[in-house]
């Protein structure tokens, strides 16, 4: 009986199916970078808002004031009182009622006195002069409850983590089309409900799914994209990488013409439906329908296969095999039971959560530092573009240790470089910034290539969903630690930034490399693997590539 690898090479490894298969599955990728990053737009700071005083609306409304006008009764006087009072947060304690002037509501409290009247802080009066251009606006996520703002984004990225392991889990056991499919629909109705949220609460809700559901769809294309190829197109895993990129790209555009966080909401969920179409023309992984005991189906569609790519699959065939021995219930202790795998899953979890932590942090951080947010997150996503050509590159040259820390080692630099120039030079700071952008999405790249060379076969799954696991943690924390530390200093993540990615910038070079080595297959191969510079690894004959992020 053959092995899959040898009918797969027979069909053709990456032949027009799957290259017809993989850009239709990519299409993934830019739908879900555009949930990933877009609290961006969908969060966006208010211009102008201002605290009512009680009285105020119906006053307003009798004396046919503008918007304007109760504004300048409102705040001015405040302002002028104590100019370090804005208004936002806080507002004179007063209660307007019918007998107030129209033309001069303050006069009872005399000319030039509102500097002594007391302050009362703001607790749900809020008024936008554009109320639903965000969710900011939309749910009164300021002042006390900026950090709601927080919350939305690590809710969404909690979502991504339950998402990882129960849909991944799933994807496993019931297989990784139907997942795949399920997924789309959850995330497409998940974000129509996001959209049409009647409260906070409910918005966060749905929003969780929607992280959910989000990463069941990266998540199970990867796999497909990834099974249904060849052991020595390991690329593909990279190149997919540029559809997440084109998501970021194509997400100002989309903001820019669309003025409200509904609109932009709906855009980027809308088009999941259109991937229910797949039914019809991707089929389920052959890999993992071996792995269930289904070697007809996957026979039938290797055939299919081939004739799509214009092999000819012999008939004889009538049965394939596939090396696939896992570790019943693997736990964590089989990850560092031994030297080597517990040194490479120590650092492959703090690469992980160093490389989304920064990554989201950097991405977030355009919503806060001023200038055009919509031409900055334009610029800075399209120098995401040449991360995957680099390391195409680079990696089967020089390794992929080398990369991995210079990455990380410029992108230390480039932040602490970035946190200290002076704003009248912002060319330059934007410069830097943007290689220290670059610099993170080679490393976060990189990362999903080596982990799964890094574990042998029989706990790749595990392992690789383990510590994929802490990119979603890390991006739990960067919305608190960007916009709470940014109240103290805009700059200060930078640093933080800086110091996370230098240290793993050091760690990763304790890594074995893996340039030319077949997939270790069992532990003993993984301790086996080369631990220095230069040094040689036994080659070993690969027998299956069973791995998905």
């Amino acid at each position: 009986m053959p092995s899959f690898d040898e009918v797969l090479k027979e069909a053709g490894e990456f032949g027009r199916f799957q290259k017809r298969v993989f850009f239709l599955l990519s299409q993934t990728g830019i739908t879900f970078s555009s949930l990933f990053a877009s609290v961006v737009f969908l969060g966006q700071a208010p211009d102008n808002f201002w605290c009512r005083i009680p009285g105020a609306a119906e006053l307003s409304e009798r004396c046919s004031w503008t918007l304007e006008e109760e504004r300048n009764f409102t705040v001015l006087p405040l302002h002028l009182g104590n100019e370090s009072v804005s208004g936002e947060c806080e507002r004179l304690d007063i209660t307007w009622d019918t007998s107030v002037s129209c033309t001069s509501p303050l006069a009872r409290y005399g000319n030039g006195s509102t500097g002594s009247l007391p302050l009362a802080t703001c607790h749900g009066n809020w008024v936008y002069e554009q109320p639903h251009s965000s969710i900011v606006s939309e749910y009164d996520l300021v002042c006390a409850n900026a950090w709601m703002l927080d919350l939305s984004q690590a809710i969404l990225n909690l979502g991504f983590l339950a998402g990882a392991f129960i849909l991944g889990y799933a994807a496993d056991r019931y297989g990784r089309i139907l997942i795949y499919l399920l997924s789309c629909l959850g995330v497409g109705i998940c974000g129509i409900i996001v959209a049409f949220s009647p409260n906070f609460t409910v918005f966060l809700i749905f929003r969780f799914l929607q992280g959910m559901f989000g990463k069941g769809t990266w998540m199970t294309c990867y796999v497909l994209v990834t099974e249904i190829v060849g052991s020595d197109q390991r690329i593909v895993g990279i190149v997919i990488q540029i559809f997440f990129t084109l998501g970021i790209i194509i997400l100002p555009g989309i903001a820019y013409l669309i003025p409200t966080w509904q609109g932009i909401q709906l855009a980027i969920s809308l088009p999941n439906f259109l991937f229910l179409l797949y039914y019809w023309v991707v089929p389920e992984s052959p890999r993992w329908l071996l792995t269930r005991k289904k070697g007809e189906k996957a026979l039938k569609i290797m055939r299919n296969i081939a004739k799509h790519n214009g092999k000819f699959l012999s008939p004889h065939y009538s049965e394939i095999t596939i090396s696939n021995e896992e570790v019943s219930n693997p736990s964590f202790l089989d990850l560092v039971r031994t030297p080597q795998m517990r040194r490479n899953t120590l650092i492959l979890m703090y690469a992980w959560f160093t490389s989304a932590l920064i990554y989201q942090g950097l991405v977030m951080r355009l919503g806060i530092i001023g200038g055009n947010l919509y031409l900055d997150f334009f610029i800075s996503g399209a120098v995401e573009l040449p991360a995957a050509f680099l390391i195409i590159v680079t990696i089967d040259r020089v390794g992929r240790r080398l990369p991995f820390a210079t990455s990380n080692i410029v992108a230390s630099i480039a932040c602490l470089i970035t946190a200290f120039l002076p704003e009248d030079i912002p060319w330059l700071k934007t410069t830097v910034a943007t290689l220290g952008r670059l610099s993170i999405t080679i490393a976060f790249e990189v990362v999903y290539l080596v982990n799964s060379e890094l574990y042998p076969t029989t706990l790749r799954n595990f392992g690789v969903s383990l510590c994929s696991s802490l990119c979603d943690l890390g991006g739990i924390i960067a919305p608190f630690l960007l916009f709470r530390l940014a109240a103290i200093w805009l700059e200060l993540p930078l640093i933080i930034f800086s110091i996370l990615a230098a240290v793993c910038g050091l760690l990763v070079l304790l890594l074995p490399e893996t340039k030319g080595i077949s997939l270790p297959e069992t532990v003993e191969d993984v301790e086996q693997l080369p631990s220095h510079f230069g040094k040689c690894g036994k080659k070993r004959k690969h027998r299956d590539t069973n791995s998905y992020i």
